[in-house]
């Protein structure tokens, strides 16, 4: 096995010998010898963690050509693995509702504050009366249940929170947060967890994909309602 070492500007090459046997000294001691290599090429060495021709180091140092004509200088960087990642991540919209039995048990500050902790962005807020068009209209997906027109009715029975939340992964990071819709499957710390007991009382709604956000959010709110806004803690959340 070898080593590379760099001493003073010089280049040595650590190898290892043979280790002594156990008779000569009372413990087993590798010796060491430096060697010149000075024909090695440094440029070749890699981490054993990344293959060789890794992407996430800073430059890409081209074979050396006696006609090459760029300088060191003009070396292109490369984008560092964990900053190219952040580039990609998407900020999504998530419809948030507190529904009437969280209303009516004042827990709409409560609910509020978890998501405001969380560090997502609130674009959007109101007290609404649902009427029962637009609750039918929320929850099409469910209309062939038996349960439906209880559902509606429960809805439509008093106001309403509307809130619009944007963020990285909110949707999903959301859905975390209201926990499971049967509360006492619920994990502790979790809305529905904490503060709900039955399915039919469940305390909020969250949209279950971005693209029902997006369409949730077109349902509760009118043009002109959202607001798009820069929050001054954006920094310490987000590289």
């Amino acid at each position: 096995m070898e080593s590379v070492a760099v001493f003073g500007g010089a280049k040595f090459c650590i190898s290892s010998s043979t280790i002594l046997p156990s008779s000569t000294y009372t413990t087993n001691t590798t010796a060491l010898s430096l060697t010149s290599c000075n024909n090695l090429n440094l440029r070749t060495t890699h981490l054993s963690a990344f293959h060789s021709k890794s992407h996430l180091f800073s430059f890409n140092n081209s074979p050396s050509h006696p006609h090459a004509t760029k300088t060191r200088n003009s070396r292109k960087p490369r984008i560092f693995l964990p900053h190219l990642v952040a580039s990609m991540e998407q900020v999504d919209e998530t419809y948030i509702m507190v529904k009437p039995d969280g209303v009516q048990r004042g827990l709409v500050g409560e609910i509020i504050s978890r998501f405001e902790k969380k560090g997502f962005k609130l674009t959007g807020l109101k007290l609404f009366q649902c009427p029962k068009e637009l609750a039918e209209e929320h929850y099409k997906d469910l209309k062939a249940k038996p349960f439906f027109p209880g559902l509606i009715d429960y809805i439509t029975s008093g106001p309403v929170v509307c809130m619009a939340w944007e963020g990285v992964g909110v949707v999903a990071s959301a859905r975390k947060l209201i926990g499971s819709t049967d509360p006492l499957k619920a994990e502790p710390g979790t809305i529905r967890g904490d503060l709900a007991v039955q399915t039919g009382r469940n305390v909020v709604h969250g949209s279950d994909s971005p693209e029902n956000g997006k369409r949730e959010i077109g349902l509760w709110f009118k043009e002109g309602e959202l607001c798009q806004w820069t929050p001054a803690q954006a920094p310490w959340l987000r590289e």
